[in-house]
């Protein structure tokens, strides 16, 4: 297939807004495309390579490189050199790297230069991209949407579903099922605004508490333990506590849903960074042990002894975990059996974020596990944190946003009353603010970029986040968790911005 495609159905899916015709644009897509290609034509249009990171930002995408005539790289043609930089390091890497960039783009139109563009530098976003993919791929194929759903969330790879729907039909999902020993993608939660609205929609439900840890996926089959995380990479090897807690259970054959968390010697949880830097610390596994031992925390079971659980209600799933997981190992939670029990859920949500936890999911008693899926019957209620913050620069869009100014670079008061840098972020942008925002930056512009622009310190904007964690990308060594735009504050002096000082007062476990 020609990458040309791609980029064109990219563009076509990131200017429409109707669910029924992106589903059929992709639909024609994959008619069209190879079995072979579509491992690496779904990431593409959901803006990721298959190579992960490769070391390619704005800097070696600066020099223009004149574009080709006329569309002939094919979609393998560019994976292949994606992977050849991919591989390029040491000395003269740099080098290496431009070298390859240049051979790349001026084989590439200049629609797919843009693509190129995006993709590398991760500007490619179209949504809840999957999802509209699963439709497209089952509309192509003749397979059901539930089924074509099921299959991805039991294969843990829409690619890997895709390929086999595309070479042998309809009939290839039954390929896929819940396997002891390989991972399949984790049930997600959407948000709500109060513990009363959430039981008011459920029903019956469980409060649990909401760590602020790491999702893990626990499978056991004898003495064999995998665990594995929410985008289904294999950590075995770096928590040997955690697997060790496996074998200690009464089960010989199960898939456990949960969270691994590491606590101070008071029992509070400790910062998510900390967690996070445990969990992915590959090198001496014995030394990060002692300094930051964790535990795994169970909410959740999929299989048990052989039996597939996913389709039983919660409270079912629950009471095999109950049998197979002890108290201590579980995740601390309240069961309310309608509206007259919201206030007993409030209570329980203060209770949890006493103890220093994120807040509370909220589960329907009698949903099945949709798991892969952010379903209507999992709702997460958390504090929101909101600071004023001023725009330092912004970065142009990619895709539907080409040529506006889209991700902000955000920063807070200092003591000397300048401004630190806190992150970015692209989230909570109408169309409509999008154009307003690009035509005010623009006045405030004091240099252009090829990336974008740096502003005059002249505009603050309300920001909505979720916490802090440690970042040494940033002055303050602290970076803003999934920050997200509420409005413009106008009304405000960018001398009324909040303080660096009074951000970390607020956070004090996640300050450096």
């Amino acid at each position: 297939m020609l990458f040309a495609r791609v980029a064109e159905v990219s563009r076509e899916v990131g200017a429409v807004s109707a669910r029924s015709r992106k589903t059929a644009l992709l639909a024609e897509l994959f008619r069209e495309a190879d079995p072979e290609d579509v491992p690496v034509v779904i990431p593409y249009l959901a803006g990721r390579l298959p190579q992960g990171r490769i070391g390619v930002g704005w800097k070696a995408l600066a020099r223009p490189v004149e574009p080709a005539a006329g569309p002939s790289l094919t979609v393998r043609a560019v994976d292949a050199l994606l992977s050849r930089l991919a591989g390029v390091s040491g000395p003269g890497s740099q080098t290496g790297r431009a070298r390859l960039v240049e051979e790349l783009m001026g084989a590439a139109t200049a629609e797919e230069q843009r693509f190129l563009r995006g993709l590398l530098t991760g500007e490619v976003r179209q949504g809840a991209l999957e999802a509209v993919a699963v439709e497209g791929l089952a509309l192509a194929t003749g397979a059901p949407p539930e089924g074509v759903r099921r299959a991805v969330m039991l294969a843990g790879s829409l690619p890997a579903v895709a390929g086999a729907l595309l070479a042998d039909g309809p009939g290839a999902l039954d390929r896929f099922r819940l396997t002891v020993g390989r991972p399949v993608l984790p049930m997600l939660a959407r948000g709500a605004s109060s513990v009363t609205e959430a039981v008011e929609r459920l029903g019956g439900c469980a409060v649990e508490e909401k760590l602020d840890g790491i999702r893990v996926q626990v499978h056991r089959d004898g003495g064999a333990v995998g665990v594995y995380t929410r985008t289904l990479d294999d950590i075995t090897d770096r928590l040997p506590e955690v697997a060790a807690t496996a074998r200690s259970l009464a089960g010989e054959r199960f898939v456990l849903d949960g969270e691994v968390i590491s606590l101070t010697a008071g029992g509070r949880p400790r910062s998510f960074q900390e967690t996070a830097g445990r969990v992915g610390s590959r090198a001496d596994v014995a030394t990060a042990a002692r300094a930051v031992p964790v535990s795994a925390v169970f909410f959740d079971a999929l299989a048990v002894d052989g039996r597939d659980l996913l389709d039983l209600p919660l409270s079912e799933r629950h009471a095999e975990l109950a049998r197979l997981v002890p108290e201590a190992a579980r995740v601390r939670r309240a069961v309310v059996r309608g509206p007259d029990g919201a206030p007993a859920g409030e209570r329980f949500l203060a209770g949890a974020l006493e103890r220093g936890h994120e807040g509370v999911v909220v589960k329907a008693l009698d949903a099945p596990y949709s798991a892969g899926r952010r379903g209507a019957s999992w709702l997460k209620v958390k504090p929101v944190h909101t600071l004023d913050l001023v725009v330092l620069a912004a970065e142009w869009g990619h895709g539907r946003r080409t040529g506006l100014l889209s991700n902000l670079h955000l920063g807070a008061r200092a003591a000397d009353g300048s401004f630190v840098m806190l992150g970015k972020t692209f989230k909570g942008m109408t169309d409509a603010l999008l154009a307003w925002q690009t035509g005010r930056l623009r006045e405030l512009a004091v240099a252009e970029h090829p990336w974008g622009v740096t502003v005059r310190p002249g505009l603050v904007v309300e920001i909505a986040y979720d916490g802090l964690q440690r970042s040494t990308r940033y002055p303050a060594g602290v970076t803003l968790r999934f920050a997200r735009v509420l409005r413009y504050r106008e009304d405000k002096r960018p001398e009324e911005a909040d303080t660096v000082e009074a951000l970390l007062a607020a956070h004090p476990g996640a300050a450096p």
